[in-house]
This record gives structure tokens, sequence and C-alpha cells, in this order.
């Protein structure tokens, strides 16, 4: 009986050890740059190679992202999702399909403010993705709209990638044909322009 009661103490404190010592939930909010659009397959999307570096870590990961999704769009769904998974981490990457569409500026900012504070009054951390839009609408439109994230970062004090695709997008090898979404090849460069950014915890 004894020994019985010995070996499974033993065999739980083994169990223990092997746990990680903080693991996470990490809601991927996003677009198409992160739904793996125009990809054979969706596991080899960026979001389901962050699953594969993570999980072995006994980190969680979700992708709750959508093709064409808007920041009016994303504000909608976001309470429901944070209400459902209660993640740790919430990895924000909208606006794109704003900037295309040539939305008002300070709409976007403030949707995308309002989906912080909705994660924060979750306890959730967020990590802010940022993106470039082509040139389309001149850089009285554009560089606007980049430095947009950048503002929101610092005045949340958010771990923040200015633009995702760095790397990716200057190089038509790794484009797809629209010149907007990214090839199967780019989706690791992606991942690591993401892993270079995560916090202590998760890396």
């Amino acid at each position: 009986m004894v020994r019985s009661i010995f070996i499974k103490l033993l065999v739980w404190g083994c169990l223990v050890l092997a746990l990680p010592a903080s693991a996470a939930s990490v809601l991927v909010f996003g677009d198409s740059l992160s739904a793996a659009y125009g990809l054979n397959n969706p596991q080899q999307g960026w979001v389901s190679l962050l699953a594969d570096h993570l999980e072995p870590k006994g980190h969680t990961v979700i992708n709750a992202s959508v093709s064409g999704e808007t920041t009016r769009g994303g504000l909608s769904r976001l309470p429901a999702l944070l209400d459902r998974y209660q993640p740790d981490f919430l990895v924000l990457e909208l606006g794109g399909n704003d900037g295309l569409q040539g939305l008002d500026l300070n709409g976007i900012q403030e949707r995308l403010q309002a989906m912080i504070d909705l994660a924060h009054q979750a306890n959730t951390e967020v990590i802010l993705l940022g993106i470039r839009i082509p040139p389309n609408y001149g850089p009285r439109y554009t560089e606007p709209f980049f430095a947009l994230f950048g503002d929101l970062a610092a005045a949340n004090d958010l771990v923040y990638l200015p633009f995702m695709l760095e790397g990716v997008a200057e190089d038509p090898d790794l484009m797809q044909s629209d010149g907007i979404h990214p090839t199967a090849a780019a989706q690791p460069l992606i991942l690591q322009n993401v892993l270079d950014i995560l916090p202590a915890t998760l890396r």
C-alpha cells in the first residue's frame, strides 16, 4: 500500500516537473494574412507554424482570423472570443483591409484602441502587429496609416511588431500574384518576425 502511494506520488511529481513554468493561451485575431489565404494547406500558414513552435512548450494557440476582416467586424466579434477562450495573450493583426478601402484613419485607430481596451479589461496582454499598405492612396494616407500602429503601441505600452511582412513584401518571389498576400515560402519568415518580439514567458 505504502509502495503504491509512493509510486503514484513519484509519477505525479515527474508530471509536474515536466509542465512548463507558465503555460499560456494565445488568441491570434487577424485577417487574411493570418488566415492562410491562398495557401494550398492552412497548416502552411504562420499561425499554424506558431502553434507547432509553442504547443510543445505547453502553450495553446487559437486562430480566430478571418479573411477580409476589418476593424469594425473585429470589434463586434472580439468580446465573445475573449469570453470564450479567456486568452493570456491577444495577437492583434487587423487594419489592413480598412487601409486598402481608404477608410478614415481616426476611425481605424479608435476601433483598434477599443479592442485593446477590451483585451485589457479581460486581463489579456496585447501583442500588436503592424502592416503597411500599397502606395495607391499616396503618402498622405499610407504613412499616417502605418504610423497609427506605432502610436497605439506607445500609448498602451504594447509588445509591437511594426511591419509583420518585413523581409517578405519587398520580394516578389515571396508574394502571391495579387501582390498583397505572402506565399507558403514566406510563412516561416513571418513566423520568425513574430517570434522575435514575443514576450519571454512565451519564448
